[in-house]
């Protein structure tokens, strides 16, 4: 039996649905969601990702700005500008599109992003809240993933989910979620990486499999369950003469051969990656509620 496809694309337009709902009652008290996207350079990855966040964005309802600057921009100006979105008002959610220049260290600037307007969920204090079950704004692609389970009807409560990754992106963000004791989550979570001995030997065990290793096609059928859900988070080029631009698009599962011994996976692409700007959003919408107190 082949799996059924969870097709990211179509759960991130139905929550796209929801948050423009969300967004004209926040202008019917006179406020637009406001998100403020720094872009420091002219990284091809980057711009191609602002332009869809801003597209997104537009759809809905929400207010983008973007702030472009130069390759050269120093770190000093760079924590400055920062620092003002900090204290603008207006200002909901700040991002600053990684990755940076040499000149600029990641962690400091994106440290100085206020936690109250952190809408990637990066910062530490949302991090430590999120590992104690404390509300925070939620990293964008682990709150994708969950959001992916549950839309499906494939909620991870009292599931065995296996996590192949430990990346601060996805792999412990996404741990941390899932085994919360919430709705949606309290699940049995075990993480394997690059240093745990026969992967195999605990993928095989996974009720829900979710891959982000950065290694093309590197789970096939022989490491999955039969009838597991399977979440492929990984995005890798592989080359392909039969594609005008020379390369296609695979994730870290052999989707081929996975889709005929799994009960549902995420295809690569229009699985986990459409999630990622929507849950962005999502996280602006929330961060201008609670300015005004809505729930």
């Amino acid at each position: 039996m082949t799996a059924r496809i969870i097709s990211g694309t179509q759960i991130a337009s139905e929550i796209l649905v929801e948050l423009k709902k969300r967004v004209l009652r926040l202008q019917k008290v006179g406020k637009t969601p406001h998100l403020a996207v720094v872009l420091i350079g002219d990284d091809p990855a980057s711009l191609s990702y602002v332009t869809s966040k801003e597209r997104t964005a537009a759809q809905i309802g929400v207010r983008e700005t973007t702030i472009k600057l130069s390759l050269d921009t120093t770190e000093t100006k760079a924590l400055k500008i920062v620092e003002d979105l900090n204290n603008d008002l207006d200002i909901d959610g700040i991002i600053v599109q990684t990755p940076l220049p040499m000149q600029i260290d990641d962690e400091k600037i994106l440290n100085m992003i206020s936690p109250h307007k952190d809408v990637d969920g990066w910062h530490p204090v949302n991090m430590g809240k999120l590992l104690r079950g404390e509300p925070c704004l939620l990293p964008c692609t682990p709150h994708g993933i969950q959001e992916l389970l549950i839309r499906s009807g494939n909620s991870p409560s009292g599931k065995h989910v296996v996590i192949c990754g430990r990346s601060n992106i996805v792999g412990k963000p996404l741990a941390a979620i899932l085994l919360q004791k919430q709705p949606g989550a309290n699940a049995t979570v075990t993480v394997v990486h690059t240093g745990t001995p026969e992967i195999a030997d605990f993928t095989r065990q996974a009720d829900i499999l979710i891959v982000a290793l950065g290694s093309p096609q590197c789970i096939d059928a022989d490491k999955v369950k039969q009838g597991a859900v399977v979440i492929d988070v990984g995005v890798n080029r592989i080359p392909d003469n039969t594609k005008d631009k020379g390369f296609r698009l695979v994730g870290d599962v052999d989707f081929d051969t996975v889709k005929e011994k799994a009960s549902a996976i995420t295809p690569v692409p229009g699985g986990v990656g459409p999630m990622t700007v929507t849950m962005l959003l999502q996280n602006t919408v929330e961060s201008a509620e609670h300015k005004f107190g809505i729930s």
